[in-house]
C-alpha cells in the first residue's frame, strides 16, 4: 500500500483545492491510500527558535505526517503571484528536518491561472530536496465554481478516470524510485 499525504495550500473551508484533494482520496486506486492533513492553518509562525526540544506539538504533528508518507500530494492555489502563506509556513518548519530530503511530491492543479506560484511552489520543493514527480500532470478547472458544482465536476467520469491515472502513475513514480 502506498501512503500519499495530501497538502493543501488553502486554508478557505470552501477551498477548489481541497476538494481535489478530497476527490482524490475518494478516486485513489486500490494500491493507493490518500489522507489530507487538516493542520496547517494551526501551526504557528516558523521560527528557528522553536525548533528541536521546543517544536510546537502541531509542528510535530506535520512532520511525523511527512516523514510516514511515502510521497506528498500538494494542491496549491496562487496568492499575488505566489505561494500562499500557510503552505510555505509548512514548508518552512520542514526545512531543518530530514522528512523533506528525497521525498516523492507531486503538484496537482485546480485552477489554469497558477503558473506563477507553480514555478516558485516547484523551485521551493527542489531547493527543500523533494523528489519532484513532473508528471503526470493532473489539473481540473475548478477557479470560480461554487460547492454543488464542484462536486459534480469532480464526480463526473472523465474527472474520476484522469484523477485515478494520476496517482496510478504517481505511484509508479514513487515505486520506481523504492528499488
Amino acid at each position: 500500500m502506498i501512503e500519499l499525504l495530501g497538502l493543501s495550500g488553502s486554508l478557505r473551508a470552501a477551498s477548489t483545492n481541497s476538494a481535489l484533494l478530497a476527490a482524490l482520496a475518494l478516486n485513489a486506486p486500490p494500491a493507493c491510500r490518500l489522507t489530507v492533513h487538516d493542520g496547517l492553518g494551526r501551526l504557528p509562525i516558523f521560527n528557528p527558535d522553536d525548533e528541536g526540544g521546543r517544536t510546537p506539538s502541531e509542528v510535530r504533528r506535520l512532520i511525523e505526517a511527512v516523514s510516514r508518507a511515502d510521497g506528498l500530494v500538494i494542491s496549491c492555489p496562487e496568492y499575488a503571484h505566489g505561494v500562499p502563506g500557510g503552505l510555505k509556513n509548512a514548508l518552512d518548519w520542514l526545512v531543518s528536518t530530514d522528512a523533506a530530503v528525497g521525498k516523492p511530491a507531486m503538484l496537482v492543479h485546480a485552477s489554469t491561472r497558477s503558473a506563477i506560484s507553480r514555478a516558485a511552489l516547484t523551485e521551493i520543493l527542489k531547493t527543500m530536496s523533494f523528489d519532484l514527480a513532473t508528471e503526470p500532470q493532473l489539473e481540473i478547472a475548478l477557479l470560480g465554481k461554487k460547492g454543488g458544482d464542484i462536486a459534480e465536476m469532480l464526480s463526473q467520469p472523465a474527472s474520476a478516470a484522469a484523477m485515478r491515472e494520476a496517482l496510478i502513475a504517481y505511484a509508479a513514480f514513487i515505486g520506481a524510485r523504492r528499488g
